[in-house]
Order: C-alpha cells, then sequence, then structure tokens
C-alpha cells in the first residue's frame, strides 16, 4: 500500500474509535456496524432491510456525525417525484429581476438515507439509482456532480409489501450490500429500553474521522493486496451461483469485484493488512443475498439465497 506504516495505523485507530463512537448510541448489531463501516470504506451502496424500530435512522445519522458527513433523509412514498430528490428550477426575484435558481434537492448530501425505497414509483427509483451509479444528476439539461464522498443507505421492509414497487433485480445489483438488521437479544433489548426511557439526551458522539480521512480510508482499501489463491477462490465461488441447485439466476462479475473489495475493507477494519478467507466468508452472504434468484422449488421449501451461499461455501473450503 501507498502509505507509511504510521499513516495506515493512524487510519485504523480512527476507524476503531468509530466503532466506538457508534456504540455509544446503538446497542449490539455489531455485525450490521461493520458492514455499514465497510460499505463505506468501499465507496458503496447499502440496501438495509429489517423491520420498523430496530434504529436504522439513528444508526446512519451517528455515523454521519462522527465522521463529519452531511446527512439527509428521503421518505420515499408513491406520489414522490424524481425532482423531490434530485432538486429542480425555481422562479427568484432579486430587486425586480427574476432568474432561474436550482434548489438542491436532498440527494446533495454525503450520507443519504432513502427510508422504504420499494414504496417509490419505479421512476423515482431509477433516478435515485442512477445517482448512486454516476455521483451525478442531471436536471434540466445540466449534469451536477453530487459531494464526495457520497453513499446511499437505502431501507426495505421484508414484512409489509402491500403498494410498493419492488426494486428490479437489474436495480439492486447497484447495491453492494444487502444487510439483514435481525431484533435485538433480551438483554440488549433491556439496555435498549433503560437507555431510552429515562428522559436523558442522547449521548454526545465526537467526530473522530474527517471526510479526508474516509477519503485516504478508501484508497488504502484498494491498495490493500490479496493473494491470488483468495481471488481465485473469490472468483470460483461467484461462478458457482451461476450453476448452484436451487438457483435460478446467479450473481454477475460486479459480484466478483464487490466481495474482493469488501473482503479487503473487512481485513483494513479488523487492522490487518492482508485478506484471508475468513474475510471472504463473512462478507459473502451481504454481497451475494440480493444477486441470487432462487427457482420456485427453493422458494416452496423455504430455501433462501443465504443458505446457497451457505453450501457453496462450505464446498469451497
Amino acid at each position: 500500500m501507498n502509505g507509511s506504516n504510521d499513516d495506515i495505523d493512524r487510519i485504523q485507530r480512527r476507524l476503531t474509535a468509530l466503532r466506538t463512537e457508534v456504540g455509544k448510541r446503538i446497542v449490539g448489531q455489531s455485525d450490521v456496524v461493520e458492514q455499514l463501516l465497510v460499505c463505506l470504506l468501499c465507496d458503496g451502496n447499502a440496501l438495509i432491510e429489517s423491520n420498523p424500530g430496530l434504529g436504522k435512522t439513528t444508526l446512519v445519522r451517528t455515523i454521519a456525525e462522527a465522521t463529519n458527513l452531511s446527512f439527509s433523509r428521503i421518505q420515499n412514498t408513491p406520489d414522490l417525484m424524481p425532482a423531490d430528490i434530485t432538486g429542480t428550477e425555481i422562479i427568484r426575484e432579486a430587486g425586480g429581476d427574476r432568474e432561474f435558481v436550482f434548489e438542491r434537492g436532498p440527494v446533495f448530501a454525503n450520507l443519504v438515507l432513502a427510508d422504504e425505497i420499494n414504496r417509490a414509483t419505479p421512476k423515482t427509483q431509477a433516478a435515485l439509482l442512477e445517482a448512486m451509479q454516476e455521483k451525478q444528476v442531471t436536471t434540466a439539461g445540466e449534469t451536477r456532480d453530487l459531494p464526495r464522498p457520497f453513499f446511499v443507505l437505502a431501507t426495505q421492509n421484508p414484512i409489509d409489501q402491500e403498494g410498493t414497487y419492488p426494486l428490479p433485480e437489474a436495480q439492486t445489483d447497484r447495491f453492494l450490500l444487502k444487510i439483514l438488521v435481525d431484533y435485538p437479544s433480551r438483554g440488549e433489548e433491556r439496555e435498549i429500553v433503560d437507555r431510552y426511557t429515562t428522559g436523558a439526551p442522547d449521548p454526545a458522539v465526537d467526530r473522530v474521522l474527517s471526510r479526508e480521512g474516509l477519503q485516504r480510508a478508501q484508497q488504502l482499501v484498494r491498495e490493500l493486496p490479496i493473494a491470488d489463491d483468495i481471488r481465485d477462490r473469490v472468483i470460483d465461488l461467484v461462478r458457482a451461483t451461476r450453476t448452484a441447485e436451487n438457483v435460478e439466476f446467479g450473481a454477475s462479475p460486479r459480484a466478483s469485484m464487490g466481495l474482493v473489495v469488501a473482503a479487503k475493507a473487512r481485513a483494513f477494519l479488523e487492522g490487518r493488512s492482508h485478506v484471508t478467507w475468513d474475510d471472504v466468508a463473512a462478507m459473502a452472504n451481504p454481497v451475494l443475498r440480493h444477486r441470487l434468484i432462487v427457482d420456485f422449488r427453493a422458494e416452496r421449501e423455504g430455501t433462501t439465497a443465504d443458505d446457497v451461499v451457505a453450501t457453496l461455501l462450505d464446498d469451497a473450503d
């Protein structure tokens, strides 16, 4: 990697401190926090699936505060228009003169939380996904760059599907990770209740990583080496999804690239300068679960994409 050991150690210590700051407000959910930080280190976007009330907004807002990133939240509804996200030109009067001025939408932030993305119409979803892919928006014939770094963390509710517009598979493939947020344990839920029912203000969060520091970390992650044999095993794992039993459609080469980079990011987050197969195995489900389509027989038997990935990982060992 192009950087002194002191520089690398400093960034990795900041990332450890970032986890600590997030823990001031978020109880448990260590895997979810790790996967979100991996996503940020990869300069990627994440699709977060969970039931309501599990702290997604608090988690994302806390990460934004601790990294000094600008934050915005979009509540997707069926009547939301693309211009409500990207912005639009308005007429402004000044001194008797009128001029068109571009009013920026909420997508012009470093960290955008798109709540219930599957409640937006396909046209609005496409506008957001274009911003994710191109890091820019085009309105009124003019292309405008989005702030860097730029991330979209989109949520969807797995149980309330009435009145929704599910994302097509080609669009879900744009998300680096699909993160599942589960209910807390009994002890964690007790701590949450004790912490947030006393009327005390939310714990203060320190800014422990700057935007420049995050971008430097992203660069170091890309430069982190991966052994040829591990890289080849990643490729073989992704290719195996295309011929696996119970799979109708497998993952594309984008998944191979995503899994390699995600494994690098996890290794860097753990304070290491090399990738192990454990890093790959830990990131395989978040990277692959939304890129596999199981067939009708598997759905009928209750076999999920995670089950398929687990089987393929066993075969790869």
